[in-house]
């Protein structure tokens, strides 16, 4: 990103609490425009929550989220709806409407979102589907009828159906097995590509890290205490990423484990 260059997403001082639990303690994030940026980071550490604070979901304790260069966390209901609008999201689970059929699922935020005309919807669903390498059968099944792997393309195609400037991905290939990942992983840099989309992707696989980041933020202890580009995680001298990423028991990252 240019040092000049207006971040697509920046985040400054962000902190969030619940219940007397910090979870994001002045947290300081960029992410710039086309760039995909992947936050990584244990359990529990507040990546699910840096994202829903980004979206507007939850608001911020304290600190500024702005997009654009414009502040978001005090925006008004028509102001935030607004604001969805860049956004795609691909969940953790896909969360496909078990009552609709595919192409429905892909074309919701066309028709329920934006009023468009359920014809023109289903026109661009079938588009976005064969972009993830499904065809027009696929989009009259039943979420139920297909697999895991065909699940998560189809909420891939829901996420890019309204081509959004920001693409969030929730742990895009939990369930998967390593085939299926690096196909699902293959597909979102395509499709984020395609689009010229900004990506922030959260995940526990270094398989998709490796593959579908620009950046690499790693979060701990409610603040990103790394960051850098993809191919310096594996020769980082942080000890914290250094034990994430090689997946070591023993390290500065303690995890609780109760005795049986």
């Amino acid at each position: 990103m240019n040092a000049s260059a207006t971040p697509k997403i920046a985040v400054r001082g962000l902190s969030k609490s619940f219940g007397g639990k910090t979870v994001l303690d002045g947290l300081d994030i960029d992410c710039g425009v086309g760039e995909s940026l992947v936050v990584i980071g244990g359990s529990g550490t507040g990546k699910s929550v840096l994202v829903k604070c980004i979206l507007g979901l939850l608001t911020p304790d304290a600190g500024s989220v702005q997009i654009d260069g414009e502040e978001t966390t005090h925006l008004g209901r028509a102001q935030r709806a607004g604001l969805m609008h860049k956004f795609g999201m691909l969940f953790q689970g896909g969360a496909l409407f078990d009552s609709l059929r595919v192409w429905e699922n892909v074309a919701f935020s066309l028709i329920q979102g934006r009023g468009m005309e359920r014809g023109k919807a289903r026109e661009i669903a079938f588009e976005k589907l064969a972009a993830v390498g499904l065809g027009t059968e696929v989009g009259e099944l039943r979420p139920a009828q297909l697999s895991g792997g065909m699940q998560k393309r189809v909420a891939l195609a829901r996420a890019i159906a309204a081509e959004p400037e920001i693409i969030f991905f929730d742990e895009p290939t939990t369930g998967l097995d390593p085939i299926m990942a690096d196909v699902i992983n293959g597909l979102i840099v395509k499709c984020v590509r395609e689009l010229g989309a900004t990506a922030v992707s959260i995940t526990h696989d270094m398989a998709s890290v490796r593959k579908i980041a620009d950046r690499v933020a790693m979060l701990h202890k409610g603040q990103i205490i790394w960051q850098g580009p993809t191919a310096e995680i594996d020769t980082t001298d942080n000890p914290f990423v250094d034990q994430f990423v090689h997946g070591r028991a023993d390290g500065p990252i303690q995890m609780e484990v109760r005795a049986g």
